[in-house]
């Protein structure tokens, strides 16, 4: 049973979430190079420093909580992504896991494009200089106002969600005397090993337009029709952080299929397939992530031979990797507040922070790691649940974790791969300010979001 299973939520439930730990690990001052970003690393007094940087210093100057991105492993892995595929596919870096207007200058200098789903992701990226013809916007209710300004601003491709918007979309762009470059989006009935609110192919949920029944087919000849649309290609996401890799090849089958079809009826052979993003990332040291070359060798042999079984000229592949460039670069750093062991149970730690700025514990059921990182420690482990200041007994950040025994009120700890959807999440639940993002590279640190201040949460606040 869920926590949230009471009707007036989790502050009212008495059952919460079942165990998930193995055994203590050997040294729990270990950092496993798979969970966290690439400069992390303790000095030889024990603290942890990133980018060359000591937590201890970053506390000190930006306070805590803060995420903490590396900004050297945000561009190491966007440029892995790219040289991965080439220069016969587009890499299209999803904003939704985090965007802010440094992040987009770092994708523009690393020759990524930009996946956008509102219009304040659009702003954000047309303010900081990324050309308007590299962005691609998505979403399943986009406003005419959205649509509008996509169009005026010369977005390179976007993406269409119901039969609504085709026709709402066809009519914007012609009405401003453009013809929109398009992709459809379809849902394949592939079901993605994941949570059931991150898996996004099957035909039961708000996505995109089923391929089952002919609808998919249905909306593609309608656009084909329509003067203000330049149909490019079809668009299929299948979930979020998977590894199995082969959901992609069912809905491949599916897609390529679906090409085959429109060749046949309308003698067009479109020119794109978008396979979406969700790659996995690793959250603990039990997940297995695979590596960008070992991602593109494998939906590009994929399509190769879906196309060459169906004798379609092989389309342009477009990937859309968020998390999987983000969020292994970012840790988010607290403070140690309360202690309380409960004997035969567990330790609660209590954080400065929690559900407020990492709501993926409590709305997927995440699982993260986590570390003391002002100092080293050769105490005996315990068993700990790190959890948040909100008036929730869900507010939980790590469900289950090792920590040290002698760990105390002020001691700093960090949850590694918190670069994807935290900071994107983040709330002001219980008027709780949000954190700032800050940036390390080579010994220097900036601030690239800051963290909010009671100005500015009661400068909303008209009544």
């Amino acid at each position: 049973m869920s926590r949230s299973a009471h009707p007036a939520g989790p502050r009212h439930a008495d059952v919460l979430p079942e165990g998930h730990y193995s055994a203590p690990p050997a040294d729990l001052n270990a950092l496993d190079p798979k969970v966290w970003a690439q400069t992390v690393e303790r000095d030889a007094d024990g603290v942890v420093t990133v980018g060359g940087m000591a937590v201890t210093r970053l506390a000190e100057e930006y306070g805590t909580p803060a995420y903490v991105l590396d900004e050297a492993d945000f561009r190491a892995r966007a440029r892995a992504w790219r040289t991965a595929f080439g220069t016969d596919a587009d890499v299209f870096y999803a904003g939704k896991a985090f965007l802010s207007r440094a992040v987009v200058r770092w994708l523009d200098e690393e020759g990524l494009n930009l996946d956008v789903c509102s219009g304040g992701e659009l702003a954000t990226a047309l303010s900081a200089g990324m050309p308007a013809d590299r962005i691609a916007f998505h979403g399943n209710n986009k406003s005419p106002e959205e649509i509008e300004r996509a169009v005026r601003a010369g977005v390179g491709r976007i993406v269409l969600d119901s039969f609504q918007e085709i026709v709402r979309v066809a009519h914007i762009a012609q009405s401003l005397g453009v013809r929109q470059r398009v992709q459809i989006r379809i849902t394949v009935g592939v079901e993605a090993h994941t949570h059931e609110f991150i898996a996004t192919a099957h035909e039961d949920q708000k996505f995109g337009i089923p391929l089952a029944g002919g609808q998919a087919a249905e909306a593609v000849r309608r656009a084909l029709q329509l003067d203000g649309l330049e149909v490019i290609g079809i668009h299929s996401h299948i979930g979020s952080q998977i590894f199995d890799m082969s959901g992609f090849e069912v809905a491949a089958h599916r897609v390529v299929g679906l090409l085959k079809d429109i060749r046949d009826e309308h003698g067009v052979e479109l020119p794109e397939i978008d396979l979406g993003g969700g790659l996995g990332i690793a959250y603990t040291s039990d997940d297995d992530p695979r590596e960008p070359h070992e991602i593109a060798k494998a939906l590009t042999e994929i399509v190769t031979r879906e196309c060459e079984g169906a004798r379609l000229r092989t389309p342009r592949i477009s990937v859309e990797p968020g998390r999987a460039i983000v969020g292994p670069t970012a840790f988010t750093l607290y403070e140690v507040g309360t202690v309380k062991p409960l004997d035969g149970l567990r330790t609660y730690v209590s954080v400065d922070g929690g559900m407020s700025d990492n709501i993926r514990t409590a709305l997927y059921d995440a699982e993260y790691s986590v570390a003391l990182v002002s100092r080293a420690s050769d105490a005996e482990s315990m068993l700990a649940r790190v959890v948040g200041k909100h008036c929730e007994s869900g507010d939980i950040v790590v469900k289950d974790a090792f920590l040290p025994g002698d760990l105390a009120p002020g001691d700093l700890i960090a949850v590694p791969a918190t670069g994807a959807y935290c900071r994107s999440m983040a709330s002001n639940y219980n008027h709780v300010l949000r954190p700032p993002v800050v940036a390390v590279r080579d010994g220097e640190a900036r601030v690239i979001v800051r963290r909010e201040t009671e100005e500015d949460l009661l400068r909303l606040d008209v009544g």
